[in-house]
């Protein structure tokens, strides 16, 4: 993790905070009442930090109640134009994501710099390796991880000679191994956050995946500060995704974690279904909380006494456990409502 801490709003991000969780909406920032409901949503589940696009000034002028309203701190994303930067600080923006590469060149990066200054609010250094300057084409060819690494030194030695320091940086490629191999450099040369993701990951599925083995294997060496998770979905998903990182790691706590044993031939009950319902039903719960559902007499008793619920199947019935400790016999049929029955008790407490 980072030396170098910054805050964006009232979040920590480096010098030794938790992992961070952002989105970004996905809705058309000019509808101010659509992004704010889907903003509101992001963080019922938990999301810390939300970026939106600022793509015109009708987008930016929509900005100010965004701002004013949002229960989280907003980042207005900018390209091309630096003078939407500079109106999206004046609407409120908590912190600007910026590439200085497309921003219209180093006159126009000062000038963001300054107005971010002036306001208060850091800036995160976006390069992505599908928008390298022309003149790292040629080396992005023959070594991507260097011109992907080189690009955002450049980036990083431009705000220090404004004399900027309030700022994370981000690394990112569509490439698992070019994301990993970057970010290691970059926290070998600067002790500025990190913001880590793969972009373009893909759908929920494959997106999930790529994003838990670039995120995971960084974070899992200790580089990085704050996370994304970009998906092709619904934001809510990136979120979820992101606290199952952490958690998987042990970095972070929030809302439920289900572990569930595979299905093999000792299986007696129908398992996938069932783990599949607790999963459904477990989606709206925002307690950390482990829940193990666990298929046959091998494995299941054991684990589901390691997590705070769980339920083991036997043939046409099982145990529920709470705690570690077996309270009570059901038929099969009857497992979820019998666990969910023990969960809503604890959590009315």
């Amino acid at each position: 993790m980072s030396k170098i801490g910054i805050k964006i709003g009232d979040v920590p991000v480096g010098g030794g905070a938790p992992v961070s969780v952002q989105s970004m909406t996905n809705t058309d920032t000019r509808d101010a009442e659509a992004t704010l409901s889907q903003i509101r949503s992001l963080a019922a589940y938990g999301c810390e930090i939300v970026r939106v696009a600022v793509p015109d000034e009708e987008a930016a002028a929509a900005l100010s109640r965004i701002t004013a309203e949002s229960p989280l701190p907003v980042v207005a994303d900018i390209h091309f134009k630096s003078m939407l930067a500079i109106l999206a600080l004046d609407a409120g923006a908590s912190g600007l994501r910026i590439n200085p590469g497309n921003i219209g060149g180093n006159d126009k990066v000062e000038a963001v710099v300054e107005a971010a200054r002036a306001a208060g609010a850091p800036i995160r250094i976006g390069v992505n390796s599908g928008s390298l300057p022309r003149e790292r084409r040629t080396q992005q060819l023959r070594d991507p991880v260097a011109a992907l690494v080189e690009t955002t030194l450049d980036f990083v030695r431009l705000l220090e000679d404004l004399h900027f320091y309030n700022f994370k940086v981000s690394a990112k490629s569509s490439s698992v191994p070019e994301t990993i191999g970057a970010n290691l450099a970059l926290a070998k040369q600067i002790d500025y956050p990190l913001h880590l993701g793969v972009t373009e990951a893909g759908t929920v599925r494959t997106g999930a995946v790529r994003s838990a083995v670039g995120i995971g294997a960084l974070l899992s060496q200790g580089v990085g500060d704050t996370i994304r998770v970009s998906l092709t979905a619904d934001p809510v998903e990136e979120v979820r995704t992101g606290y199952e990182i952490l958690r998987s790691l042990g970095l972070r706590k929030w809302g439920p974690s289900l572990i569930s044993c595979p299905t093999c031939g000792r299986t007696e009950i129908d398992i996938e279904a069932i783990a599949a319902e607790v999963e459904e039903r477990l989606g709206d719960l925002k307690q950390s909380i482990e829940v193990a559902v666990m298929g046959c007499v091998v494995n299941g008793p054991g684990e589901a006494r390691r997590a705070d619920f769980g339920i083991a199947g036997g043939r046409g019935e099982g145990i529920v456990f709470v705690r570690g400790e077996p309270v009570r016999k059901v038929p099969a049929a009857h497992l979820v409502d019998a666990l969910f029955a023990e969960i809503e008790k604890y959590l009315s407490k």
